[in-house]
């Protein structure tokens, strides 16, 4: 059995691992779920969750995103985060596959539903 670290390794479906703080990693919901203890997950004993839904490419942007937004958590006008037009989609369900709540319900234009900054920029 592992015990808690201060990181996680993210794997994409092509096989790039990505090591993130595990303060980070956390604000996506699916991710987050899959390293809480109490939820049993075998991701909360290895430190290591495979996205197998998650390329590389898309994954290494969501990893950005998790930084950025732990940067911004608490600042007011926050700058656009640069989003190449071509991955908007897969960004997209991406976003909806580790955090479907923040999909479908932003109480408003800035905050998520559970705090967390979303970029201005819309694809």
């Amino acid at each position: 059995m592992s015990q808690l670290t201060d990181y996680v390794t993210l794997v994409s479906s092509d096989g790039f691992e990505f090591v993130v703080q595990r303060s980070a990693a956390r604000i996506a919901g699916a991710i987050n779920r899959m390293l809480d203890p109490k939820n049993n997950f075998s991701e909360a004993l290895t430190n290591r969750c495979e996205l197998r839904e998650i390329n590389g490419v898309v994954l290494e942007k969501v990893c950005e995103y998790l930084y950025y937004n732990e940067k911004h958590k608490d600042a007011r006008d926050v700058p656009d985060m640069d989003i190449p037009p071509e991955l908007c989609l897969e960004l997209l369900m991406a976003a909806d596959y580790l955090n479907g709540e923040l999909a479908t319900s932003w109480p408003d234009e800035r905050k998520g539903s559970a705090g967390q900054v979303l970029p201005k920029k819309r694809c």
